[in-house]
C-alpha cells in the first residue's frame, strides 16, 4: 500500500518549504497537478502566497479542481495553508468578487483600516474547540506564536468551523476544521518547531491509500 501527501503545485506557494516540512515528519510527499497522483495520494496540502483570482484560475486551467473535491468528498485529510484555506471559502473579494470551492460558507475580505496591510510575522493564536477539532495544535499551548503573511483573512458563516482565531485590529480566524478538512491562515512550514508540530499533527491522520481508483 502506497502513502504519500500530494502538495498541489499550481504556480502559488512555498512548494519546496511546505514539502521538506512535511518530509521532516515522516510523510513521503509528491509535489503534483496532476490529477491521476491526486486520485491515489493519501492526503492532499494546498499551499498558496499570492492572489485568490490567480489561484482559481491556475487551478481552473490545470483541471485539478474536481480531483481536489473528489479526494476531499472520499474522505481524504486536507490541508489548505493562507491561500489554501482561503480558497475554500464561498468567495473572495479581493480585486472584485470571485467565487471559490464553496467548501466552507463564508467570505475572505480585507483588513479594515487603521492597521499595516499586509499582516506579516509572529502572531499568537488562541483555540476555540476541544475534542476532535482541536487535534492539529495537539501538544501545542495555548497563545503559541506562528508567521504569518496575508492581507486577507476568512469569515466563516458557520462558527464552528473556527479553531483558533488570532489578534490584528480585531479578532480574525486563524485556523478552521470542517469534517477532514483542515485550513490555516498561517505558516506552518515558516513557524519553526510549532509549525513543525502543526503538521506532524495532520500527518498523523493520513492512512494509505489501499486501492488506487481509476479516474
Amino acid at each position: 500500500m502506497d502513502k504519500f501527501i500530494a502538495v498541489i503545485d499550481y504556480g502559488l506557494g512555498n512548494l519546496r518549504s511546505v514539502s521538506k516540512t512535511l518530509e521532516a515528519v515522516g510523510a513521503r510527499v509528491k509535489v503534483t497537478n496532476s490529477p491521476e497522483d491526486i486520485a491515489c495520494a493519501c492526503a492532499i496540502v494546498l499551499p498558496g502566497v499570492g492572489a485568490f483570482k490567480r489561484a482559481m484560475d491556475n487551478l481552473t486551467r490545470l483541471k485539478v479542481l474536481p480531483s481536489i473535491v473528489r479526494a476531499i468528498n472520499q474522505g481524504k485529510p486536507f490541508l489548505g495553508i493562507c491561500l489554501g484555506l482561503q480558497i475554500l471559502f464561498t468567495e473572495s473579494q479581493e480585486h472584485g468578487s470571485n467565487r471559490g470551492l464553496d467548501l466552507i460558507k463564508g467570505e475572505v475580505k480585507k483588513f479594515g483600516p487603521g492597521i499595516k496591510i499586509p499582516h506579516m510575522g509572529w502572531n499568537s493564536v488562541r483555540f476555540k474547540a476541544q475534542g476532535a477539532k482541536h487535534r492539529i495544535f495537539d501538544g501545542i499551548p495555548e497563545g503559541s506564536y506562528f508567521y504569518f503573511a496575508h492581507s486577507y483573512y476568512v469569515e466563516p458563516k458557520d462558527k464552528d468551523v473556527i479553531i483558533s482565531t488570532t489578534g490584528y485590529g480585531s479578532e480574525f480566524t486563524s485556523a478552521v476544521n470542517k469534517d477532514n478538512i483542515w485550513g490555516v491562515q498561517f505558516h506552518p512550514e515558516k513557524s519553526e518547531k510549532l509549525g513543525l508540530k502543526v503538521l506532524e499533527n495532520f500527518y498523523s491522520n493520513v492512512s494509505p491509500v489501499r486501492n488506487c481508483p481509476k479516474l
